[in-house]
């Protein structure tokens, strides 16, 4: 009874020790999810979702002219269709909404350098800001 009794805390002591040691090392850890473009709200702002939130983020560093706005929201429906998983870089905020460079996760583009290189808009100096908590 004894060597019974042994053994399965020999087990549970074997098994603490393998979880404990997955956790410290980050297996027992689910990933973090990115976020995700739910809509295109205008030729510069994004409507981002990160599971449980939702906001506007405007994309930084760029100025699209009127006579562009059109074309650039129809190329930006393009590129950032809803459900493509996105990397933020806050830059500050602007009018209360966020104001950060967008990268497509799959890709690494850039969407606001994008739109340039695609003379949709015109580059402008980034705000200098930290982001507001």
């Amino acid at each position: 009874m004894s060597r019974v009794l042994k053994s399965s805390r020999m087990l549970a002591v074997w098994l603490s020790t393998i979880f404990l040691w997955m956790g410290i090392i980050g297996l027992a850890v689910p990933p973090a999810r990115a976020a995700e473009i739910l809509s295109v709200r205008s030729a510069n702002i994004l409507q981002i979702g990160d599971q449980n939130r939702s906001y506007g983020v405007e994309l930084a560093c760029l100025k699209v002219a009127d006579s562009n706005d059109h074309e650039a929201l129809h190329w930006l429906q393009k590129q950032a269709t809803r459900g493509t998983k996105v990397n933020l870089r806050p830059m500050g905020q602007r009018d209360g909404r966020l104001v950060a460079q967008v990268s497509v996760l799959r890709t690494g583009v850039d969407l606001g350098q994008a739109m340039v290189a695609e003379g949709l808009a015109s580059s402008i100096p980034c705000l200098d800001e930290p982001p507001s908590p």
